[in-house]
């Protein structure tokens, strides 16, 4: 994994963490890093926050999934104290170091990583998928459930029948793609995050659709295991609150 400093010494400010994102922005790639074919292992990265004792935790969940099988051949969580503070835009500073300690506890290598989260379709192309490819240096894709709107740009709605999409062009540039992966439900957005073109990650994304979700198998369970942990952990804080008052 890269040693690269993932967050700047304090106090954090955004005018520091727009430095960093304007050194990383010149070298995200766009082009496939790898070949299609080598495709065996992709993870899907998603966290999920609550409050504690006026702290804010998170817990952060990783799915390996078996490219072609589709089975589910790793899942690793893990909780912690996230400190730095939420700055809207910047929010990758704040989840990179619970992701990259919960990846260093992998078995597993995985081939790709998808995230919950938005790539290069972010007003500065950092999500948290392009973001995070500098330190795991592995291709990365961005699958948000939501459209975060850049620069008051809506997204076209793509045709009715999986596998339709329409670019989301901001500045003559390609920032992601509305994509529908089943019939009668809302679109997902697709986007780069590094080492890795458009086509290739709708591609990829189609290829990891089931029945089950409109998300992409890796990104729907690590999604499932974040609310799972969180459900959990709120349970213990209510069982706690009440024995409290006895």
């Amino acid at each position: 994994m890269n040693q690269l400093n993932i967050l700047p010494s304090e106090p954090f400010n955004e005018e520091t963490f727009d430095q960093i994102q304007q050194e990383l922005v010149q070298r995200i790639n766009l082009q496939n890093s790898f070949n299609k074919e080598d495709i065996r292992l992709v993870a899907g990265v998603d966290l999920a926050y609550w409050e504690e004792e006026g702290r804010t935790r998170a817990v952060c969940c990783i799915c390996v999934v078996d490219y072609i099988t589709h089975v589910i051949v790793e899942t690793k969580s893990l909780q912690d104290e996230i400190k730095v503070p939420y700055i809207a835009g910047y929010l990758s500073f704040r989840e990179l170091p619970l992701i990259l300690d919960t990846f260093n506890q992998l078995e597993k290598d995985p081939d790709l990583v998808m995230f919950d989260g938005n790539g290069y379709l972010h007003p500065r192309h950092m999500g948290i998928a392009t973001h995070a490819s500098f330190y795991l240096n592995k291709p990365t894709i961005g699958i948000a459930k939501s459209y975060l709107k850049i620069k008051e740009v809506d997204y076209e709605m793509p045709a009715n029948e999986s596998g339709a999409f329409t670019n989301i062009v901001i500045n003559d540039e390609i920032y992601g793609r509305a994509l529908r992966t089943h019939q009668q439900v809302k679109p997902i957005f697709v986007s780069c995050g590094n080492g890795i073109d458009i086509d290739t990650s709708t591609e990829v994304t189609l290829a990891l659709i089931n029945k089950e979700s409109r998300l992409p198998i890796p990104v729907r369970q690590a999604d499932l295991e974040t609310k799972k942990h969180r459900a959990a952990r709120r349970q213990v804080d209510d069982t706690e609150g009440k024995q409290g008052h006895h």
